[in-house]
């Protein structure tokens, strides 16, 4: 029994070992058909995205070339149309030449053929001159012997010799030739004084009425508005140290107890008052016054307004016309936005007289832009009287000539002052500017009460005159209009009132131009009818 067991047992461990190594390799078969499976699985996988890819690169690649053949065209429409534009300028350029030609040879053919014409009217009158000259020379032969006739009777009649004939008649030549040219004289010295005084009065006319600016008389005063009287406080700071600080950089006097909500500032130098006003309207919408923001708003406001000053002059010089100025110069005549002279407003009555002068300039055929030059820079040495010494004249002379003006606009700017004599037509026109400029009504403070004293005493000069109703100065005081009582001032009487008055005026009153004194006489006959 113990035989057959140990014999029993190898077979059954031999069947176990064989049936573990059959399920063994069934196992790893199995699993080495899955891992092959899934290789296969993960490299179809890679081949259908390796392919997916490959056609997203070429369809990429496609859209970039289409692009790119797109902006391609789009380039060479852009070179076309720019190309065809500058062809039809050309072309247009060309026809305006052409056209411009074509006009000069018409003039050419016309003035050509007006001297044709003239030639043959010349040829014609030195024909009839020549008929005329032997005519002239029968004439004075046939003159010369009833001369000598005249002479034989005159002698015989008056028993005078020749010689004592002849004086007798040249003296009494002479005395009429001599009172013929007087006369003619008078006549002709006449006509040009009426000429002249029509011409001056058209071309003064037309350019006053042409030129009719706003203008602001200057104060030496600016107000600054407050959110609350609070902010008074503020700004006067503890001890006074702020508004110490604003007058201490501004240069300027703030008065802030008068005025309920609001500071004036006070200052006869209208830069620093818009430096001042500007550096506190900033301060009060921030908030923030100490004395050393103070300080670095005024600082940031000077450097904006040397800005502000440049754009103000180009603003001036594109308004007037003029062009090609110093950049130096550009700022100063934005800088005479803020000099009054008699309260009138500086760069206005420089842009003022650059007006007149161009508008007189044109009426008379003259340079129209080197007179708005010329009046334009006139007054400019003025934006430097409150920084460096010496008359506006002076500083006016120093600027142009180291800005490399032109010696007529430099004469411009002396003659009106410094008794320099104008070299040049223009500025002879820009000195009658300056004078229209300041001395119309309104223009400076101390004019105006002049001419209303002047309006005045025309009036009472005519009034303190017997027979004289009532009478009325017109036409900004150049006319004096008197109408007079008819029953006790004849014609004759109109006449010689006329005469008077003005005799008076010329002798008690200074007046700019003339005045013309018109004397009415009127007779009214009314009756009503019932």
């Amino acid at each position: 029994m113990m035989d057959a067991t140990w014999f029993v047992l190898p077979i059954v461990a031999a069947l176990a070992l064989a049936v573990g190594f059959l399920i063994h390799k069934t196992s790893t078969d199995r699993r080495i058909g899955g891992a092959e499976r899934e290789a296969r699985r993960i490299v179809e996988t890679a081949e259908r995205d390796a392919q997916t890819a490959l056609q997203a690169s070429e369809r990429d690649a496609e859209t970039r070339r289409r692009s790119l053949e797109l902006e391609a065209r789009e380039s060479a429409m852009k070179a076309r149309t720019v190309f065809e534009d500058e062809s039809r300028k050309r072309e247009r350029e060309i026809q305006s030449i052409e056209q411009r030609i074509l006009a000069k040879e018409e003039e050419l053919a016309r003035k050509l053929e007006q001297m044709e014409r003239r030639l043959g009217e010349y040829a014609d009158k030195d024909k009839a001159l020549a008929t005329r000259e032997r005519a002239v020379g029968d004439s004075e032969r046939k003159l010369a012997s009833a001369m000598e006739e005249q002479r034989r009777k005159l002698e015989t009649i008056a028993g005078l010799t020749a010689e004592e004939a002849k004086r007798q008649l040249l003296g009494q030549m002479e005395e009429e030739a001599r009172r013929e040219a007087q006369l003619a004289g008078m006549r002709l010295e006449e006509e040009a004084r009426e000429t002249a005084r029509e011409k001056a009065k058209e071309v003064l006319a037309t350019t006053i009425q042409r030129l009719a600016p706003d203008y602001t008389v200057e104060t030496a005063v600016s107000v600054v508005d407050l959110p609350s009287d609070d902010m008074k406080g503020r700004i006067i700071g503890r001890e006074g140290r702020n508004i110490r600080a604003l007058e201490l950089h501004t240069g300027v006097d703030l008065i802030v107890d008068d005025t309920p909500e609001a500071v004036l500032i006070s200052a006869y130098d209208p830069y620093r008052r818009e430096i001042a006003r500007l550096a506190l309207q900033r301060l009060i919408s921030d908030g923030r016054i100490h004395p050393a923001r103070i300080e670095e708003v005024v600082n940031k406001v000077k450097q904006e307004m040397e800005v502000h000053l440049k754009e103000e002059g180009d603003k001036a010089c594109f308004e007037v016309g003029v062009h090609g100025l110093h950049p130096e110069l550009v700022k100063l005549v934005g800088r005479m936005k803020y000099r009054t002279s008699y309260g009138q407003n500086c760069l206005q009555h420089s842009k003022e007289v650059a007006w007149l002068a161009g508008m007189m300039a044109a009426e008379i055929k003259c340079d129209v832009k080197l007179a708005k030059r010329m009046g334009l820079l006139h007054d400019i040495g003025k934006a430097l009287t409150h920084e460096q010494e010496g008359s506006h004249p002076e500083l006016s002379l120093q600027v142009l000539t180291k800005y490399n003006e032109s010696p007529q606009v430099i004469n411009a700017a002396l003659c009106g002052h410094e008794d320099v004599k104008a070299e040049t037509i223009e500025a002879v026109l820009v000195e009658a500017a300056d004078g229209i400029s300041a001395a119309r009504p309104g223009a400076r403070r101390d004019v105006l009460e002049s001419y209303i004293k002047r309006l005045a005493k025309l009036e009472e000069i005519a009034l303190s005159y017997k027979g004289v109703e009532m009478c009325y100065a017109i036409q900004a005081g150049r006319e004096l209009r008197v109408i007079t009582k008819a029953e006790i001032i004849s014609d004759l009487d109109a006449y010689q009132l006329a005469k008077d008055i003005s005799k008076r005026i010329e002798a008690e009153m200074q007046y700019p131009g003339h005045i013309k004194v018109v004397v009415i006489r009127e007779t009214r006959a009314v009756e009503v009818a019932k």
